[in-house]
């Protein structure tokens, strides 16, 4: 079951987002700066439950922009499903399910960035398969 987590139950998110994030700390630092920082500046999060399973077992943190070159767009910040859920297609259902928000909200686009590496091929083929092309190279440095 897909669900969209709100306040107070952010911290369902935790236990898929520290395989994706492993810095964000503790369940409890993870909620808050989830719930102080990010939920103000538009960040949602969105979970697939099993049954017999309190935390999500995949997750998405999603955000709307508006961009000169893309217009209003979903931007997916991150997509995990924890390790021991891969393989189920939960990553393809919140996939499947901030498609259907964008078009509900009549956005322009779905974006998202994804990593490089041999480590990385099938979440790349799970993009590909959502019928999603690579469009750019994202550049980045330390300030």
């Amino acid at each position: 079951m897909i669900e969209e987590i709100q306040t107070p139950a952010t911290h369902l998110a935790h236990k898929a987002m520290i395989e994706l994030r492993p810095n964000i700390g503790p369940e409890l630092a993870f909620s808050e700066h989830v719930d102080k920082v990010l939920r103000p500046e538009g960040y949602r999060l969105v979970g697939c439950f099993i049954e017999n399973d309190l935390y999500a077992v995949a997750v998405a943190g999603f955000r709307v922009v508006n961009y000169l070159a893309w217009g209003h767009a979903l931007y997916c910040d991150d997509l995990i499903t924890r390790y021991e859920h891969r393989k189920h297609g939960y990553a393809a259902q919140l996939m499947d399910w901030m498609i259907d928000e964008a078009k509900r909200l009549h956005l322009d686009q779905f974006h998202l960035d994804s990593g490089v590496g041999p480590d990385r091929t099938d979440a790349h083929r799970l993009y590909f398969n959502k019928r999603m092309r690579i469009s750019a190279h994202h550049f980045s440095r330390p300030a």
